[in-house]
């Protein structure tokens, strides 16, 4: 029997492509199926059409097109569509592929209502989870969290600093790094109940499916795979399924390459949100100040939050653009660190190239991201509150003059040489994505749940 399977992706862009890169590189390992990928219209427009074998199907049915000011806002939209719409576009699926029925569900752990969906259909389901895996962890763990801390969120402030050394693998962790929703953040909030929802559901997947380094956390990955049915590690995505080259409009590269090596630092802090005024003016302060040559992705209608003259004054060492093309940026051998909120892929795609992270995190599990460079890999650092120009000049001169940019490139490298070899065929992590091809091809399925 020919197989059919469907991946369901959340609306926003980043874990959308995260989740296509995935249907890319296993439509090109399994050319014998048909991949149907479900998304929102507007981020299917801007991603590949290849391989042959994937389809892209834009959701019909109440999940809104098109950015909105709060992804927080749009995601919680996405996921109170009912399991009847998601149930519409599996029977969408399979008329578009000439009435081939669906043999597995894969969607983004997010979207975990789709389980009830595979179930009723005596599917498999496969979660997609493209954060950082002690955040999944952290809300899987969250009636333990809050029983331990039983206090309403208003009195969470005092506890901040309070270590979670009380569940394994979270020893490093404080409670303020922990992901909104769990403990403060709006823990009744539709989101919250929504995100930790999938800490319930996701240990009756069949399989959950984490993009990682290699070997970054060995405690955290035995803890994870007590908690699941079958994790399977398979590397960042954007090595597994490279993607087509993002085009450089604005000229980034070339202006990289009249730069000395390690010479550059790189900024961007997201295109749905970024900081706050206040601290994009200061983040310009603090490159003035420190004199470091550096390229900024920054939307065009942030730009006037920057200091009056900043960009006439720095024209010489650093450069503005709407959009860069990070992977390339990462990859150049000008660029010594990335400046960054910490978001998970960000955090792969930076390491993967050896480049070390200074994090502004903000949200989501970006705290644990930030925590876990500075004080368990030590390929990153991270600013404890809000960036001042004294704090970001002071972490430039760190960086880029003294030893702490030596030591966390040493670290972002070690990082990177053991993922690119577990990579490689025959090792954990491309043995994992061969487990994966072997189950949708129908090998494991007497092993389904």
């Amino acid at each position: 029997m020919q197989q059919h399977i469907v991946l369901f992706s959340n609306p926003i862009g980043v874990s959308a492509g995260q989740l296509h890169g995935l249907a890319r590189a296993l439509a090109a390992a399994v050319p014998e199926a048909i991949f149907s990928f479900v998304g929102n219209r507007e981020t299917l427009i801007l991603l590949p059409r290849e391989p042959m074998n994937l389809r892209l199907i834009p959701f019909e049915g109440g999940i809104p097109n098109g950015a909105e000011p709060s992804p927080e806002l749009l995601l919680t939209r996405f996921l109170t569509v009912g399991p009847e719409n998601y149930m519409a576009m599996l029977n969408t699926a399979e008329a578009n592929a000439d009435g081939l029925p669906v043999t597995c569900v894969i969607s983004d752990a997010f979207m975990w209502v789709t389980q009830s969906v595979a179930k009723e259909k005596m599917l498999p389901w496969i979660a997609f989870y493209s954060g950082f895996s002690l955040a999944m962890l952290a809300h899987i763990h969250t009636d333990d969290l809050r029983s331990r801390f039983r206090i309403d969120e208003a009195g969470m402030a005092a506890l901040s600093q309070e270590a979670l050394d009380f569940i394994p693998g979270f020893a490093t962790m404080r409670v303020c790094d922990l992901p909104n929703g769990i403990l403060f953040g709006g823990i009744d909030s539709a989101f919250a109940l929504l995100v930790n929802g999938m800490g319930t559901i996701l240990p009756r997947a069949d399989m959950v499916v984490l993009p990682s380094f290699a070997g970054s956390h060995e405690e955290l990955d035995s803890l994870i795979f007590a908690k699941l049915n079958l994790a399977l590690l398979i590397g960042p995505v954007h090595l597994l399924s490279p993607p087509p080259p993002s085009a450089d409009r604005e000229g980034c590269v070339p202006w990289l390459n009249d730069r000395p090596a390690l010479s550059v630092v790189y900024i961007c802090f997201g295109a749905f949100i970024t900081l706050p005024p206040t601290e994009l003016a200061e983040v310009a302060h603090g490159l003035e100040d420190s004199q470091v040559s550096f390229l900024w992705s920054i939307k065009e209608e942030f730009r006037s939050f920057l200091p009056e003259g900043f960009v006439e004054r720095t024209r010489a060492i650093g450069k503005l653009v709407s959009c860069a093309p990070q992977l390339c940026v990462l990859n150049h051998p000008a660029v010594a660190v990335s400046v960054t909120r910490s978001g998970w892929k960000d955090a792969l795609e930076s390491i993967s190239a050896g480049v070390p992270m200074l994090c502004r995190p903000f949200h989501g599990d970006r705290r644990m991201v930030a925590r876990a460079l500075q004080e368990i890999w030590g390929a990153g650092v991270k600013f404890d509150g809000p960036i001042n120009r004294w704090s970001f000049a002071r972490a430039m001169e760190g960086i880029m003059r003294g030893s702490d940019g030596k030591r966390m490139r040493q670290c972002a490298r070690v990082l990177r040489k053991k993922t690119m070899e577990e990579m490689l065929p025959g090792r954990s992590l491309s043995n994992n994505f061969d487990v994966l091809v072997e189950f949708l091809r129908g090998d494991a399925e007497d092993d389904c749940g």
